[in-house]
């Protein structure tokens, strides 16, 4: 070995003492390869970031460890101590694969624990992250997807927080950019490189973040190195040369079969023959895509081998046969055993831990020359050979439900394991693929394939990311996030790969990213997951976007979600994820159709939903991939499917689970939307994908540990269906049912210990106030809670039957909530109405435990409109604005000419709201028998502005009010002036919906007439009934809002003000007209809003309107006509409505009446 040399000899191999005293025991030799030793100079004495493509096997994760070494460095002092501050400098290591981590992980765990370091493993499905944990860690090691998933779910709860402490980023095999897994290494590069530019950044270590990222070989290294801000001294290639062990590589293809599992099995029948040509007597690992493929692979190789007898050219010795039959002894698994004697075994998670030991030693040893396993053992456990044989390079997916291609990470991996550097010196490397797949893997194995970006076709995902995660505020900032990519490095390079002419002027091509960036952006904003202003620049994000976010949804599944209905059934949800992007990828095959077909036919009734026709029928005949998906999942949910098949069972697995976590994001997003019904069916459907029942299930005991089908179906037969039945049975009756010994019947009847503490739910009215109920929703736990593991949270929901809205949401802990939990909640409650209030506890792990209860709020109290015609003193009056129409409605046995003050059933009378547009408004308002129509609410007993004019301008009622402009009266729009009505709105009880109202009461219908021309053909003698005379002018017109509503009614017909002066008139143009609104008197037939006193001259109060182009004029003559008299000018804007006719002499003694239409407006 070669002596140390200058820095600048990249010959010179160089050794670990070279190290600080400290991390020298890192490393278990004294000297670095070639490889190692040309970068170290980069790696350790420089901070410089790095790319460096060379061959698997020839050392490259020492450069990562130099790289860690490098960064923990800055905690040397200058007498070569190590005084680490924790959590304070981080690393991230990211592998495209769980088991590259979990390697990873087990070594440097043993290298750097002797240093302090603390190592993180972020692997797997878990959806909570300990913060501290994160925070404390100094070395995080995760795979893309999940490092993305946990800063998605920081963002809200301040869990980014480690961000800024991150100073040194890994990436091993940074080729899988070229996977489509590899837009989401993409996306959390170009989050990290954009955070670190932040200006609130510059003195955190992320500002000077390292970025280093090891390859195969590839033959684009450069461009990874310009995404990666690496200079070119960090851009390292090596070549074959670099490997310890020579590599001969060999691709060999073959004819496709009628299907890709045929053409698997059928490669079996080649391996022999390959074994013999290339593994020279040495030992030789073959790579099969599924654990029934290594073993089938195994029994085939020793059938073939024991068949020759002594002749065995797996067996090299007697004395390993002796030793691999003493082996084989120990087995458990019969077939195994019968491998093994013939000098071949397979490797899967399958076998026990104590088999798989077994055939590791003796493989490492030399005595099992064979082995066939799966391609996780490329990850694994460190078990080289002479010879590698990749059987086929595609493996089932159990997500996409079909044959895929390895990714080209994972076929390196194989690839690496051939070669043992302390035995052999050359390795060989044998792929059996397609024919038309065979140049692939040349050019992958020769390092002239090209790393392309993935990140354009789910660009929309991840741009929602950032903008969720605060990253992009701003058009400018989504651009900027943009170039930060890898995809805005090789769509400059490669444009035709990604759509775009090659050879465009540069400018253009820039303005096509932006193009791409802005549509991207208004497909956000098109479904409300974004915010955006006017101009489209400032981007916000809403909760739709958070969500999808949260829950890694693709955007086309979120469109899905964002459309559907507010009161979506079971059937609905499950419809909505058959169709979801997430699943698409499972297709429907001829031959499934037969068992389909009968699963869906359902005889005995087992199915809660079926496919049907559009007639509603069941289907006969399944046809498409979302009925086949809506089938398998309706038979998994029964508890005991009919699906056996292996490939459906997988499909299943992956529909459900993949169902669940659409479902959860539905309920959050109905919560968020305050849709009841939908919400409450996302949280059940969720739960039972979950567990993969119904909650009306016949087998719900599966949710307890140790329970199946078979077992549930003994106690079912044994009338234990239930968990309250399970709770009072006999524990040895349980074991006598099931064919279980003691003591199974204890043990099941302790697992109800992990079900959560039931609970109580008491409602109780505290009472009715200003039309709104206080209702009072009490929580008691009814038994002890036991200490669990488990959470057992529960979602607590009040809602509103009738208007399907959330009134009430919170999520609490069933085991650990205070006992008793109240809360008080103010209920709207119309006079005489029904709100239906629902309180669900919906468990959030097991089914068929929830609890419901309904309480029904109603405000029947003895409040009388009271009509008084002709009383010696009247109630205050009050007017409506013209857009209603006051309609009197009353049964044809109560009807008649006079009214009758004191006859009960007729003094009570309610106004309703009648909110129909399109349906039951009549053609004519005489088609409606025994109706009455008034130009004022002459009978409500509420404050009217005449008398609040007389009480506080007493002293003032000989003073005529100054006449105001035209420009005044129209700056007083009809919000000004009925503020003064709407600080009463909470006493005016009368209002409700029509459908709600009580028989016995006689309505005052509120109707929205329709204002076309000449929609009200009136006849005058119905106008004329019980005591209304017409008045002698010409015809008024109907003006009616169109916008009237009952929130709009009840807003305006009760805000009322005691002390209103606020006065507003219009301008009158003539004298004479003026004139007019102080000489008239109503005569002894019109209908009078106003108390008569016998004679003109005494003092009476009248109201009289006189019309202008926009105005409503209000006058009222008290005393003489000369004299005393006040004046109620009130002025509306263009919009507002228009009371009053007008007169055509002032000698006519004119009556406030509602005249017949014409010209499609209404007068008073």
């Amino acid at each position: 070995m070669a002596a140390m040399g200058p820095l600048g000899d990249s010959y010179a191999l160089r050794c670990v003492s070279d190290l600080p005293p400290p991390f020298r025991p890192v490393f278990g030799f004294r000297y670095f390869n070639s490889l190692q030793s040309e970068c170290f100079p980069v790696c350790f004495l420089s901070d410089v970031n790095m790319v460096v493509s060379a061959p698997t096997g020839s050392g490259k994760t020492v450069l990562f460890e130099l790289c860690i070494l490098r960064l923990l460095s800055r905690f040397l002092t200058t007498d070569w101590r190590f005084n680490l501050l924790k959590g304070t400098q981080k690393t991230i290591y990211i592998a495209p694969m769980k088991a590259l981590v979990q390697e990873k992980m087990r070594d440097w765990k043993v290298k750097l624990g002797s240093l302090g370091i603390n190592c993180l493993e972020m692997t797997g499905d878990s959806e909570f992250f300990n913060k501290k944990a994160i925070h404390d860690s100094d070395l995080i090691l995760t795979t893309p997807e999940k490092f993305d998933s946990m800063s998605r779910h920081g963002v809200r709860d301040g869990g980014l927080g480690f961000f800024s402490d991150i100073a040194l980023v890994l990436i091993d095999e940074v080729h899988l950019l070229n996977d489509p897994r590899g837009a989401a290494l993409e996306a959390v590069v170009s989050r990290i490189k954009m955070l670190s530019r932040l200006g609130n950044m510059k003195s955190a270590p992320l500002a000077n973040v390292r970025f280093i990222a090891v390859s195969a070989t590839i033959s684009n290294a450069e461009d990874i190195a310009e995404w990666l801000l690496a200079p070119p001294e960090g851009i390292k290639r090596f070549g074959e040369e670099m490997r310890p062990v020579k590599l001969t590589t060999k691709v060999l293809g073959y004819a496709p079969a009628k299907n890709d599992f045929l053409f698997e099995r059928r490669l079996q029948s080649f391996i022999f023959d390959i074994l013999m040509q290339h593994s020279r007597g040495k030992s030789a690992l073959v790579f099969c895509s599924t654990r029934k493929g290594a073993q089938e692979a195994a029994q085939c190789l020793s059938q073939t081998a024991g068949s020759l007898g002594y002749s065995n050219p797996f067996m090299k010795s007697m004395q390993q046969y002796e030793h691999l039959r003493e082996a084989s002894l120990t087995c458990s698994d019969k077939q195994l055993q019968s491998c093994i004697v013939h000098g071949v075994g397979f490797h899967n998670g399958g076998l026990c831990l104590k088999d798989r030991s077994l055939v590791e030693g003796l493989f490492l040893k030399g005595d099992l020359q064979i082995l066939c396993t799966t391609n996780t053992l490329a990850h694994g456990i460190n078990l080289p050979a002479h010879t590698v044989v990749i059987k086929s390079t595609q493996f089932f997916n159990k997500e996409k439900g079909s044959y895929v291609e390895y990714e080209r990470s994972m076929v390196l991996q194989m690839c690496g394991r051939a070669g043992r550097p302390p035995f052999d010196d050359t390795g060989t490397v044998v792929i059996m693929t397609r024919r038309e797949t065979v140049h692939l893997y040349e050019n992958l194995l020769s390092g002239c394939e090209m790393v392309e970006s993935q990140l354009l076709p789910c660009a929309v995902e991840h741009l929602n990311a950032e903008i969720v995660q605060l990253t992009v505020s701003d058009i400018t900032l989504a651009i900027e996030w943009l170039k930060c990519s890898y995809l805005y490095i090789r769509i400059k390079k490669n444009p035709e790969h990604y759509g775009i002419k090659r050879g465009i002027p540069r400018d253009l091509l820039e303005k096509q990213m932006r193009d791409i960036c802005v549509e991207k952006i208004h497909e956000l904003g098109e479904y409300g997951l974004i915010w955006t202003d006017g101009d489209g620049f400032s981007l916000k994000p809403l909760e739709p976007g958070r969500l999808m976010t949260k829950f890694y949804l693709k955007f086309d599944t979120m469109k899905l979600i964002v459309k559907a209905s507010a009161c979506c059934s079971l059937e609905d949800l499950l419809h909505i994820i058959c169709r979801s992007a997430e699943i698409s990828w499972i297709q429907l095959r001829r031959n499934e159709k037969k068992t389909l077909n009968d699963i869906n036919s359902d005889k005995e009734g087992r199915l809660r939903f079926h496919v049907v026709s559009e007639n509603g029928k069941k289907k006969k005949r399944i046809q498409t991939r979302e009925d086949k998906i809506f089938v398998l999942v309706n038979d998994c949910l029964t508890g005991d499917p009919l699906m056996h098949d292996l490939s459906l069972n997988q499909e299943t697995n992956s529909i459900c689970s993949n169902g669940c976590r659409i479902a959860k994001c539905m309920k959050e997003y109905f919560i968020y939307k305050r849709s009841y019904r939908s919400a409450i069916n996302s949280m059940l459907l969720a739960k039972c994908l979950d567990q993969k029942l119904w909650e009306s299930s016949l087998f719900l005991l599966k949710q307890l540990p140790g329970i199946g089908i078979v077992t549930a179906k003994a106690l079912k037969t044994a009338g234990v269906d239930s968990f309250e039945s399970l709770a009072t049975a006999d524990a040895r009756k349980l074991e006598s049912a099931t064919g279980r010994n003691y003591p199974f019947g204890n043990q099941i009847k302790e697992s109800l210990s992990s079900l959560p503490p039931k609970i109580d739910i008491q409602i109780e009215d505290a009472g009715n106030k200003q039309g709104k109920s206080t209702i009072t929703v009490t929580l008691s736990r009814q038994s002890q809670a036991v200490r669990s593991s488990k959470q057992n949270y529960v979602d607590m929901i009040v809602g509103s039957e009738e208007d399907n809205m959330i009134l009430f949401h919170e999520k609490i802990r069933a085991r650990e909530f205070s006992s008793p939990y109240s809360i008080k909640l103010l209920v709207p409650c119309p006079q005489s109405a029904r709100v239906t209030l629902k309180v669900d506890l919906i468990f959030e792990e097991h089914v068929g435990i929830d609890i419901h209860k309904k309480h029904v709020v109603s405000r029947e109290d003895d409040f009388h409109v009271t009509k008084a015609y002709g009383t010696e003193k009247q109630k205050p009056l009050i007017s409506l604005p013209a857009d209603i129409c006051l309609v009197s409605s009353r049964t044809a046995e109560t009807s008649s000419a006079q009214p009758h003050i004191g006859r009960s059933p007729l003094s009570k009378e309610v106004c309703v709201i009648e909110d129909d547009d399109d349906a039951n408004v009549p053609d004519k308002v005489d088609n409606m028998p025994g109706t009455r129509t008034f130009n004022n609410l002459a009978s409500l007993e509420v404050p009217s502005f005449d008398l609040m004019l007389e009480e506080d301008n007493g002293d003032m009622q000989d003073v005529l009010f100054p006449e105001p402009t035209k420009a005044e009266c129209r700056s007083a729009t009809s919000n000004t002036i009925f503020d003064h009505i709407r600080k009463k709105s909470r006493d005016f009880p009368t209002l409700m919906l029509s459908k709600s109202m009580d028989s016995s009461y006689e309505p005052l219908i509120l109707k929205k007439m329709k204002t076309s021309r000449g929609q009200f053909n009136l006849d005058q003698g119905i106008l004329h009934a019980n005591e209304v005379t017409p008045m002698d002018s010409e015809h008024s017109e109907l003006r009616v809002s169109p916008t009237n509503t009952a929130e709009k009614c009840r807003r305006i017909l009760s805000r009322t003000s005691e002390k209103s002066r606020s006065l507003f008139a219009e301008k009158v143009y003539s004298p004479f007209e003026k004139s007019k609104s102080l000489s008239r008197i109503p005569d002894e037939n019109s209908v009078q809003f106003a108390d008569r006193r016998g004679s003109l001259s005494e003092k009476s109060k009248s109201l009289s309107r006189i019309p202008d182009e926009n105005s409503v004029q209000f006058a009222v003559r008290t005393d003489s006509l000369s004299e005393k008299t006040k004046i109620l000018w009130t002025a509306a804007d263009e919009n507002s409505q228009q009371f009053g006719g007008k007169r055509d002499s002032p000698s006519e003694k004119s009556k406030i009446l509602m005249r017949p239409p014409d010209d499609g407006t209404l007068q008073f």
